[in-house]
């Protein structure tokens, strides 16, 4: 596994996200109380790109059909909804992350 720059501590915040493409992986950051957390961004659902989805505590709300996702570990925790139907979602990869100096690094294979 090699660990490459997704971003500097000083560019998340506290509740922040973004979206961040790493070897050609489109990949949602976050910072949760002071600790980071990388998933892959994109919804298995319909494609919906998690970055544009809000936070709420240790999850993050797909925008297009709301599936729910934990942030810390990328289980899906609540199935998206298409008018009355549900849609069943997968779980989602999630990346190692570690600091290094100013640096969020994020794991890939």
């Amino acid at each position: 596994m090699i660990f490459i720059r997704a971003s500097g501590i000083n560019e998340l915040g506290p509740g922040g996200k973004m979206k961040v493409v790493l070897k050609n992986k489109e990949i949602l950051l976050a910072n949760l109380d002071g600790t980071y957390y990388a998933i892959e961004n994109t919804c298995p659902h319909m494609g919906g790109s998690l970055s544009d989805g809000k936070i709420e505590g240790n999850t993050i709300v797909c925008p297009k059909h709301g599936a729910i996702f934990d942030i810390t570990n990328g289980h899906a925790v609540k199935n998206g909804k298409l008018l009355f139907i549900t849609a069943k979602v997968s779980n989602i990869k999630s990346y190692p992350v570690r600091i290094e100096g100013s640096d969020i690094m994020v794991g890939l294979e």
